[in-house]
């Protein structure tokens, strides 16, 4: 193992500082925070979506009402449609 490489290195990455440090005293500094205007519309947009309920109670009302009177039909074939639309984008 060779020392004196490694000391030849670390002395080549020795700096000195030989500048005087002043006094900053006088400066202020405020943090700031600036929101972009694509910023303020996706809150705008989340409070809207946090405000719009999850589900649909009229839609969903009026599905199990027919379900309960057995007036709900669903027809077979939409419903494939419906499977082999979802499984495509799946893919």
């Amino acid at each position: 193992m060779r020392i004196e490489a490694y000391n030849q290195v670390q002395q080549a990455y020795k700096t000195t500082y030989t500048g005087k440090t002043e006094s900053v005293s006088n400066v202020s500094r405020a943090d700031k925070v600036q929101i972009s205007g694509i910023g303020k519309d996706i809150t705008v947009a989340k409070q809207a979506v946090k405000n719009t309920p999850d589900v649909r109670e009229d839609l969903v009302a009026s599905i199990k009402e027919r379900i309960k009177n057995g007036t709900y039909e669903v027809s077979a074939e939409s419903f494939a449609d419906k499977m082999l639309e979802k499984y495509a984008e799946m893919r």
